[in-house]
């Protein structure tokens, strides 16, 4: 099946009608310069069909016609990168518009394109911990399950910041373990949540990560004066009766990241810091080289640039005498 690898565009319209007011100004030139000496002007009409076929040729190859597919080995240097995200019910406050979940959602959307050439997963917790989607290269499947983020995926219970770094650090190993013999694969994490953390000590977790050497990368979501969990005809309420305010909590966060060398960036409605992180994401180094087979289609635009080239040598040889002495 015939593909172009581009369409048709209003430049590439814009090209073809220069070109052929070009030419038509050379033709009408020729004829009014030959007409004083009583020459015949159209001798060289002949190379009018050659010439627009070539031209033809020319805007074809541009487009870059594709026919079939061929399977190509792309070597790349990438990272591993775990996107850590909190879907307690705290993550629905109206401190930060629309809510903190949604715009911690589209923060991580643009996060995901922005690096098309490493493997992405996605952890989701509250109480407990679940790989939402593992490691991959396929950004369309993460995007979709990104849009499918909400605090009624994982069971109602207090947020323990422990259960995803765990799960997180034992992924990262088997994924070391299953590429043995290659070169290790930097591998980063990035924590979205507002810091509420109801789980036990950290010092544990904390042990683990320095020994794994990976860098943490925080994302505190929410404000100091916090905001009302929306619920069905109100909002959440505690046993007084009273609206329950969830606030950030930005010292856990903070501390988890300073200590394993990450940052801890903040996302509200007056401060995005998501531009820091993905500059300090783009300077960890990919340290492995992964060879992967892609299929792509096989571009044919050397066929008719070829025969456009032939075409435009045969009119420069054939030269014609339009005006004789």
């Amino acid at each position: 099946m015939l593909n172009w690898l581009y369409s048709w565009s209003q430049w590439d319209a814009a090209l073809a009608a220069a070109a052929g007011l070009l030419y038509l100004g050379y033709v009408l030139r020729t004829v009014r310069l030959a007409r004083p000496l009583g020459q015949a002007g159209w001798r060289a009409g002949w190379k009018l069909l050659p010439r627009l076929v070539a031209f033809a040729l020319l805007l074809v190859a541009l487009l870059g016609p594709a026919y079939g597919l061929t399977q190509r080995a792309v070597r790349t240097a990438g990272k591993d990168l775990w996107l850590l995200v909190d879907l307690s019910r705290s993550m629905d406050a109206d401190d930060v518009a629309p809510s903190r979940l949604q715009k911690a959602r589209a923060e991580l959307e643009e996060l995901v394109r922005r690096f098309p050439a490493d493997r992405i997963g996605l952890i989701v917790f509250s109480s407990e911990a679940y790989v939402h989607c593992p490691l991959t290269y396929d950004q369309d499947a993460l995007l979709l399950l990104l849009n499918t983020l909400d605090t009624r995926l994982v069971p109602p219970g207090s947020t323990d910041l422990t259960q995803p770094l765990s799960l997180a650090l034992t992924r990262a190993a088997a994924s070391s373990s299953d590429s043995a013999g290659a070169a290790p694969r930097a591998t980063a994490m990035v924590l979205v949540s507002d810091g509420e953390d109801f789980g036990d000590n950290q010092e544990a977790i904390l042990r683990e990560l320095a020994r794994s050497g990976q860098r943490l990368f925080t994302v505190g979501v929410g404000t100091p004066a916090g905001g009302r969990i929306p619920r069905p005809g109100g909002f959440l309420r505690n046993a007084q009766g009273k609206p329950v305010v969830s606030r950030l909590q930005a010292a856990p966060l903070r501390r988890l990241a300073e200590a394993t060398g990450g940052i801890y960036v903040e996302l509200t409605d007056r401060r995005d810091e998501m531009p820091l992180l993905l500059r300090a994401l783009s300077r960890l180094e990919g340290q492995a080289q992964q060879v992967r087979t892609v299929t792509v289609a096989d571009n044919r635009y050397a066929y008719p640039l070829a025969a456009a080239l032939l075409l435009l040598a045969f009119d420069v040889v054939l030269t014609v005498t339009v005006i004789k002495p």
